[in-house]
């Protein structure tokens, strides 16, 4: 199967004029005054708000939570939500935990904006109860895996970061659609070169380590391996990675480094470090293109390729993996 016909490499191949698109609306500022916000979403969704959590403290200096919609659902007492700030995201707008955790967050008080790809309105059902809905693009994601809207869920982070005055050069923002239209032209020879199928195939477990804003993309990645390639892979930070989950892996298996440039952080190089103690292999990988946090989304890219092109040169269907639907209702 050529991975240059399936749906997903359209939505791929799409994500630079859709960024391009993108314009925030500016009734978004007058809920912005706040120093403090929460987030919620499952899946890929759930590891946008990961990179939300960094992007905004790091850079905007606001203090940021995670919801976990079990305790909202079994709360036995009311939570003060009000003059608080919850960003809901949501691929669809239609998962119904989401949905129905956010209508309680808003009934306790909280101002609500939700961030979809679901330009119908009408079946958005997370977007009629929102006091302000971010579309994220009119262009619906058919395959399962969640690729250009993840990818765009982390542009519209960046951008409402600027809202909060984060210091990112207008030229590094601009610059984000060519990175990724750059990674796109040039990803066979990356691939190639690195003789990617064979690594992949060969190993066993994969694991994906990032730190700060790196830590959404290793955990959106092997949510992507385990998606299309049907790979068993885990994304982790590095500090986490160290403390347990390396002792999983072995001479069989792989890690994935990524690091915002070739230059390896000290915590990085612990974790190079001990997967040489246990023989396990690892290979580095770093943005081709753009200057850090931004250049994220073009690795983000970068990885997404490597786990389409693979899973179409094993014979498997990316676009429709078995037992999994776009839709995933939870509880």
């Amino acid at each position: 199967m050529d991975y240059k016909k399936t749906l997903i490499y359209k939505d791929i191949n799409e994500i630079p004029e859709l960024i391009e698109k993108f314009k925030l609306n500016n009734k978004l500022k007058k809920f912005l005054k706040t120093e403090e916000v929460f987030l919620l979403g499952r899946g890929s969704s759930g590891n946008a708000t990961i990179f939300a959590k960094y992007i905004w403290e790091i850079y905007c200096g606001i203090i940021v939570n995670f919801i976990h919609p079990h305790s909202i659902f079994n709360a036995e007492k009311k939570l003060n939500f009000k003059n608080r700030l919850v960003f809901s995201f949501s691929q669809s707008g239609r998962s119904n935990d989401i949905v129905e955790c956010s209508r309680i967050l808003k009934k306790w008080g909280g101002a609500l904006i939700s961030i979809t790809n679901e330009p119908d309105l009408s079946a958005n059902n997370l977007a009629k109860i929102s006091d302000l809905h971010i579309l994220l693009s009119d262009s619906k994601e058919i395959a399962v895996a969640a690729t250009k809207s993840f990818t765009m869920q982390l542009y519209s982070i960046l951008a409402i970061a600027g809202y909060w005055n984060a210091k990112f050069s207008k030229k590094s923002i601009s610059s984000i659609s060519n990175d990724i239209k750059r990674t796109i032209n040039i990803f066979d020879k990356f691939y190639e070169e690195n003789n990617l199928y064979d690594l992949i195939k060969k190993s066993g477990m994969i694991g994906f380590v990032g730190r700060g804003p790196l830590n959404s993309i290793a955990e959106d990645s092997a949510l992507k391996f385990r998606e299309m390639a049907s790979k068993h892979s885990m994304g982790y930070s590095a500090a986490e990675f160290l403390h347990g989950p390396i002792g999983s892996y072995g001479k069989n298996d792989l890690v994935f480094i990524l690091s915002k440039d070739k230059r390896l952080s000290s915590d990085l190089l612990k974790v190079i470090d001990k997967l040489k103690e246990r023989n396990t292999k690892f290979k580095m990988i770093y943005p081709l293109y753009g200057s850090y946090p931004l250049n994220s989304l073009a690795l983000d890219v970068l990885i997404k390729l490597i786990a389409l092109k693979y899973a179409c040169q094993s014979g498997l269907n990316p676009d429709s993996p078995k037992g999994l639907s776009k839709v995933t209702q939870t509880k």
